[in-house]
């Protein structure tokens, strides 16, 4: 391995055909280059992905009331009907193993329009009325000032917490709005704190668009009584609320007389299912990049084996020469199988390295242009390559197997009559 007399024979025979070289040692380099720039563009993939779901809790399921389909119990179908605050705590003591069950209420968006007033300006926003439980669903970052807590809960006070986008249009640049008032459909409600969230758009606005009030003042104000507009349900860690939330939607059926095989009147959306079908589509996406980066490598191992192959054809005079001197087999082997694993090992360096730069650029140019739907920081981790680098080295080695034994196997007497 340090013999410096074998390392410059090396080097000679692969200096020897120059273009032979660099185009055998392309096949390599390309293959382990597809493979890096596949893995770096599906984990850009997978990264903007995950950045829409945010850092809200995945384990969470949200449902709602909608017309029933079914007649049932004398009632007809087509009847509307509401989730009430007593659904909660029924769901508490009916369905095991649940972290959070959020009743929430909203103005704004689907709902309608929920106009805010402060002075002379005015916007329209989602309003939500929540309990304090809801920031860990739906995790936000308090930039000023407090979050909702359980005594606004108990003694119905009318605070607010208002997003970034809120104060940018309803507040001068510098101005802090705590502890000022807004006009919330014609209800005063004094701001308590500003939040931030993540969002795919960067610092985009429109993601902090939303206030939150405390549930109780929210149905006060806004005559719900005890009506709850939906729910966020989450599950502890250990369970699933795929599993959980046939329980639940059958709970709320007989509590409020749905007909049982009505699958149309409580409508719910399973965080969890569909983020797990990401998840099967990240590893899926990550098996189509392995096996065609590794077919393409493949292909450039094999050019290598065949080149190697006449190598050893060309030089078959000279390993007669050596072996008629006493030269042992297993030296000549060693040689053939250490300028294969050099030809490898130097053709996945190159391919890493551009890749690598491949990798930096798209980086750069995202971070110039700003980030792009669906598509954020790619990157390939350390651990891949130096999995690419073991695996350059092994398959150097496979394709040095059988010229090498090609080589030892020639005979003396024969080879040196070979012109």
């Amino acid at each position: 391995m340090f013999n410096r007399d074998r390392w410059r024979e090396i080097l000679e025979v692969l200096t020897s055909n120059v273009g032979r070289t660099l185009l055998t040692s392309f096949g390599v380099s390309w293959g382990i280059f597809i493979l890096i720039v596949l893995l770096a563009a599906g984990k850009g993939l997978e990264n903007g992905i995950r950045k829409d779901f945010g850092d809200i809790a995945t384990n969470t399921m949200f449902m709602w009331t909608r017309s029933t389909t079914k007649a049932f119990e004398g009632l007809p179908k087509g009847r509307s009907f509401e989730f009430k605050i007593s659904d909660v705590q029924a769901i508490w003591d009916n369905v095991p193993n649940l972290r959070f069950v959020s009743p929430r209420n909203q103005l704004g968006g689907f709902r309608g329009g929920g106009n805010v007033v402060r002075g002379i300006r005015t916007g329209a926003y989602n309003i939500y009325g929540d309990y304090p439980e809801i920031i860990n669903q739906d995790p936000m970052t308090v930039t000023s000032g407090r979050f909702i807590n359980v005594n606004d809960i108990n003694e119905k006070r009318k605070v607010a917490i208002i997003g970034q986008g809120v104060k940018n249009d309803l507040y001068e640049k510098g101005e802090d709005p705590l502890g000022t008032y807004i006009k919330i459909q014609g209800v005063n409600f004094m701001v308590i704190g500003t939040y931030k969230k993540n969002s795919n758009d960067g610092d985009g606005e429109e993601a902090q668009k939303e206030i939150f009030v405390p549930f109780t003042s929210f149905s006060q104000a806004f005559n719900r009584g005890e009506e709850v507009g939906w729910m966020a349900i989450t599950a502890k860690d250990e369970s699933s609320i795929s599993i959980l939330k046939e329980d639940i939607v059958n709970l709320m059926r007989k509590r409020h007389k749905v007909h049982p095989e009505d699958n149309r009147a409580i409508g719910y959306f399973d965080l969890y299912e569909q983020y797990n079908r990401v998840e099967s589509l990240f590893g899926a996406l990550k098996a189509v990049a392995y096996i065609v980066g590794i077919m393409v490598l493949l292909s450039g191992i094999i050019g290598v084996s065949n080149i190697m192959l006449i190598v050893v054809k060309e030089r078959t005079k000279e390993i007669g020469i050596r072996r008629a001197l006493g030269e042992q087999p297993w030296s000549i082997k060693k040689q053939i199988l250490m300028e294969s694993i050099f030809l490898t090992v130097i053709s996945g360096m190159v391919g890493i390295i551009f890749g690598s730069l491949v990798i930096y650029g798209i980086n750069s140019l995202l971070d110039s242009v700003g980030p792009v739907d669906m598509f954020l920081s790619p990157s390939v981790s350390v651990g891949v390559v130096g999995g690419a680098m073991f695996i350059l080295t092994i398959s150097g080695l496979l394709a040095g197997f059988i010229p090498a034994n090609s080589a030892i196997r020639v005979r003396p007497i024969e080879a040196l009559r070979t012109e």
